[in-house]
């Protein structure tokens, strides 16, 4: 019986299994990587991030600061909004549902962001000053340039700073 065939199997195999055993050795030092997000994990964060209560966001630094005259802990202004009535508080509240449900779709491939567009221009121009009014200028300056460019969106629709002052 010719045991030569398998002693060069035996040694494939021992060879293999050094080489799985140094990759596994050299590579368990090195950090976890992180899972990339997956479209579901996206879509939870916007709708966090998107229904999250309004809060302020400062503008600009400019490259020359008055120096402080005290120090005492400031505030941060709050967000002003007119009061809607029930049946429009319920409109909006439907319109910005609609939208969020759009900026989901917009998402995916071969999709555009053009419904959710339209939903926010209406919000923004049926219940001006509202809360609805900023989470929906919120919405439109969270989507990438490109498309604000495609949709023609002005920087006068996603201003923040009027609901500030």
């Amino acid at each position: 019986m010719n045991t030569f065939w398998l002693k060069i199997a035996a040694l494939a195999v021992v060879v293999i299994g050094l080489i799985i055993l140094v990759n596994v050795f050299s590579t368990s030092k090195s950090e976890p990587k992180p899972e990339p997000k997956t479209f579901y994990d996206v879509i939870e964060e916007d709708d966090r991030r998107l229904r999250a209560e309004p809060e302020y966001v400062p503008p600009p630094k400019t490259e020359q600061a008055p120096p402080p005259a005290a120090k005492q802990p400031v505030e941060p202004p709050k967000p002003k909004f007119t009061k809607l009535s029930e049946i429009e508080e319920v409109q909006a509240q439907r319109l910005f549902e609609y939208a969020l449900q759009q900026r989901k779709i917009g998402r995916l491939p071969v999709t555009g962001f053009k419904p959710m567009v339209d939903a926010c221009r209406e919000i923004i121009q049926k219940f001006q000053g509202s809360e609805f009014d900023y989470k929906a200028r919120r919405m439109l300056a969270d989507i990438p340039q490109r498309y604000r460019e495609r949709y023609k969106i002005t920087e006068e629709e996603i201003d923040l700073t009027r609901f500030f002052k």
